[in-house]
């Protein structure tokens, strides 16, 4: 049975931020669903991790049952064979929207977020539209990630050609302006841009009192300007790679760049950051975890994957290594449940308002995260 938005449609003149209907959490937890084939982990080691809505849909209702306040989709456009070698990385994937769409239906309370490239040809009314339903099936639980691109290839799928990086974020600036503009007034809009036109358009139903969440990943000049300006919650990378004592040396500045833009402006943001957690009974049983996925590498797949990467003008995952990209993820816990929530405890430390996890083998991986880590979670006093 669909939720019903009990936010009356037309309570727009002091919009609420979205970021008011998370539970009051020291520190906001998620989980990266792996939409992608191989989700982060281009490594050959058995595992269930699934692609298939039926799995995601699992993971998804698992983590609700579990506390998780978000569940969030990345998105991709990739060619036969994705990053290639023997398992054909991330070669079949779902599209997050639709997923949501359907988990909207399937839960009650966890906020579901998916990926827009918003310059693959889309124009802000498809999104204002498309969101706009997706608030009301949701009951106020959607958001996008709103993501410009920095992949020659997939520019080329849709027949455009590569834009400059600032550049992009410009466009993008004026792409959410529209789009957020859509949602909030109540009259036919008009409006001529550089890069969108639109006369006489109108959105009925917009949105609840509390518009969608609005996300993206930042690091760069551009990018952290336009997050300041729109977003929500940003996620973030650690400067210093995936090593946890490095980022919880370097993130400190970041946080604190992304919080002061955002005051400038007379805004609050919440910054996110994804760590891959390997949790086992023991710490000796986790490293013999973390290392298999690592001796079971596909060569092939791994090379390609970080190459898209470190050959592209993004700005982000720069300090990370090439055997922290095959474990994937931002920052690497690894160790016992406490080990684990000590890892959480000085992320939050170091500025981080939340973590976006993900796992090698996502079902189980999930279940004795519930089990053993969610637990010392609150006598940490990182969730209620």
């Amino acid at each position: 049975m669909l939720t019903q938005n009990p936010l009356t449609p037309h309570a727009h003149d002091a919009p609420a931020s979205p970021l008011e209907r998370l539970a009051p959490n020291k520190l906001i937890l998620g989980l990266f669903l792996p939409m992608q084939e191989g989700a982060w982990s281009p490594s050959r080691a058995p595992r269930s991790t699934s692609w298939t809505f039926d799995y995601l849909a699992q993971c998804t209702r698992q983590a609700e049952d579990l506390g998780f306040d978000l569940a969030f989709g990345l998105a991709q456009w990739m060619g036969k064979g994705g990053y290639g070698g023997e398992i054909h990385f991330r070669e079949h994937e779902l599209d997050p929207i639709i997923v949501n769409t359907a988990l909207a239906a399937m839960t009650k309370r966890i906020v579901l977020i998916n990926t827009v490239h918003i310059l693959y040809a889309w124009h802000p009314l498809h999104l204002a539209k498309f969101g706009a339903a997706l608030d009301h099936i949701s009951g106020g639980r959607w958001g996008v990630n709103v993501v410009t691109g920095y992949k020659p290839s997939e520019y080329r799928m849709f027949g455009l050609d590569m834009i400059e990086h600032d550049l992009r974020y410009d466009m993008a600036d004026e792409f959410t302006t529209l789009l957020e503009r859509l949602w909030a007034e109540d009259e036919n809009l008009t409006f001529a841009g550089r890069w969108w036109k639109t006369e006489n358009a109108f959105l009925a139903p917009r949105p609840g009192a509390r518009r969608p969440f609005l996300v993206n990943a930042a690091s760069s000049g551009a990018g952290l300007a336009y997050a300041a300006k729109h977003s929500d919650l940003i996620f973030i990378t650690s400067p210093g790679g995936a090593e946890p004592a490095k980022a919880y040396e370097t993130l400190p500045p970041v946080n604190a760049r992304i919080k002061d833009l955002a005051a400038s402006l007379g805004r609050q943001v919440k910054t996110i950051i994804n760590p891959h957690v390997i949790c086992r009974p023991t710490e000796k049983e986790a490293q013999e975890a973390y290392r298999r996925i690592l001796e079971h590498e596909d060569p092939v797949a791994a090379d390609n994957f970080v190459q898209t990467f470190v050959g592209g003008d993004t700005k982000s995952w720069r300090g990370h290594s090439r055997a922290q990209w095959v474990i994937g993820g931002n920052v690497h816990l690894v160790g016992t449940p406490e080990q684990i929530v000590e890892g959480f405890v000085k992320l939050q430390a170091a500025g981080c308002d939340g973590v976006q996890v993900n796992f090698f083998d996502y079902l189980p991986d999930l279940a004795y995260f519930g089990e053993a880590v969610i637990p010392m979670m609150k006598l940490a006093g990182l969730r209620t």
